[in-house]
């Protein structure tokens, strides 16, 4: 049954494009062609942090950029890590407006043959499916990007202004990431209006059908603490009751039942907004009650309760992600260790949060210490020529969808540029099942028929731009 179901999700996406004439259907079969080979040629080159590299993707992409008659010096890998290099590429336009930045990063998370049904490292299609490592976050996205200024460039499309477009390392692990470098060292390249950044967002497949199309305009705070307990330990044959590993037990029960408060922001209810014209019943009318100012308490609880993915969007999170502890079998443990991931709303006060931990946990002897500062960054403005452009885009492929703003629960490199004072606009033209998002898991996959529309809304949105 879960075949049939995928084929008829294909299917109806395939009914959904228009007819095209010859001209532009060989165009965009043209398109296609390049879009796949360009993602079986990134999907094929391991750039995980562990033992990958960004540079030979982002070498192997300039290769083709300048092949394809881009001068030289607009096409740049520049970076300090001779494994985490960056690609810069400019497409001139006449001038009518400021450069926009294009952002995808080349980085992709570990992926073991051992773990998946198929090779991570090689694109396989497969029962209306693209699987491979990246397909979904984020070489999908970025191969789109390349193959659609590939084509304007062809084509003879000169833009109303300059695309720059940044393919960066270190997104997943933070090590050498490519935005901050760029940032830092050579801002000159990326210099623009605003950026558009296709990891996350996009058309979200409801009914088997594409039903919203989301711009992140937000994103939740990554900040991260350690829970430790120290003990001077012993012989495991001469156990105490206070054991290290027990007290970080103990904590971490605590700490379970920690909620934050729940509540909206501009993002969240412009989202709920546009959303509940999908749903009926009483999660409808709590998704119209919450896109209110103030919200009801009531509807914000049924709403949050009604999915982990709602109730992020709804509140701060804070959860364990590692534990260690312990250094011998026949030892008592002399240390032990949890990691809390918390993702926080983007006007949380961090120093709340570092109270709610310590009151919750409630042990003097639990050490509680942030990992790294957090980077928050202002959410962008809702831009309306951009937004009214993107719904125009995404009707002449899908029938008129709303378009809507929303908040990431995750993190993306849009942080960085918005916190240097770049609004950041994170979305895509890639149709995806919100119930089978497979970014960072086994058998990552992507639809094929979404892969090639992504690359056609691509090709509109930028040519219009």
């Amino acid at each position: 049954m879960k075949r049939i179901a995928n084929f008829r999700l294909v299917t109806a996406l395939a009914a959904l494009l228009p007819l095209a004439s010859h001209a532009e259907q060989d165009a965009a079969s043209s398109q296609n062609a390049l879009g796949r080979e360009l993602l079986s040629e990134m999907i094929a080159i391991d750039s995980t942090s562990e033992h990958g590299s960004t540079t030979v993707v982002a070498e192997k992409l300039a290769q083709r950029f300048v092949a394809a008659g881009f001068a030289p010096a607009d096409v740049q890998v520049v970076g300090d890590d001779p494994k985490r290099r960056n690609l810069v590429v400019r497409l001139h336009g006449r001038g009518e407006r400021e450069p926009v930045l294009l952002l995808a990063h080349l980085d992709v998370v570990e992926a073991r043959r051992e773990d998946w049904h198929v090779d991570p490292f090689t694109l396989t299609e497969r029962d209306g499916y693209f699987y491979g490592r990246g397909t979904m976050d984020i070489k999908g996205g970025g191969a789109g990007l390349v193959s659609a200024l590939l084509r304007l460039h062809r084509e003879g499309v000169k833009p109303k202004g300059d695309y720059i477009l940044a393919l960066t390392a270190g997104e997943e692990d933070g090590v050498s990431n490519g935005v901050e470098w760029l940032l830092a060292h050579r801002p000159e390249l990326i210099r623009s209006a605003y950026s558009i950044n296709v990891d996350g967002g996009g058309p979200e497949i409801r009914a088997g059908k594409p039903a919203v199309l989301s711009v992140e305009t937000a994103e939740k705070v990554f900040l991260s603490y350690t829970l430790t307990v120290h003990n001077p330990g012993g012989h495991s044959s001469l156990p105490t009751a206070d054991n290290a590993i027990y007290r970080l037990a103990k904590a971490l029960d605590r700490l379970s039942a920690l909620q934050f408060p729940l509540r909206t922001n501009a993002a969240t209810r412009g989202y709920y907004a546009g959303l509940a014209a999908f749903y009926s019943g009483q999660m409808a009318a709590d998704m119209r009650a919450v896109a209110h100012e103030p919200s009801d308490p009531a509807a914000l609880a049924r709403l949050a309760a009604t999915s982990a993915y709602n109730n992020s969007q709804l509140r701060s999170t804070c959860v364990p992600t590692l534990l260690k502890g312990g250094h011998a079998e026949n030892a008592l443990p002399q240390m032990a260790q949890a990691t809390i991931n918390c993702r926080l709303l983007p006007d949380e006060d961090f120093d709340q949060v570092d109270a709610a931990l310590k009151r919750v946990v409630a042990d003097p002897a639990v050490e509680i210490a942030r990992v790294a500062p957090p980077k928050p960054s202002p959410p962008s403005p809702v831009d309306k020529a951009l937004f009214a452009l993107v719904a125009s885009t995404a009707k002449s492929l899908w029938g008129p969808i709303p378009v809507s703003p929303y908040m990431a629960a995750g993190a993306s490199d849009s942080v960085f540029l918005r916190a240097a004072g770049m609004p950041s606009y994170v979305f895509n033209g890639l149709p995806y099942d919100v119930d089978d998002d497979r970014s960072h898991g086994q058998d990552e996959r992507i639809l094929v028929d979404a892969y090639d529309q992504s690359l056609e809304f691509n090709y509109r949105l930028l040519k219009d731009l």
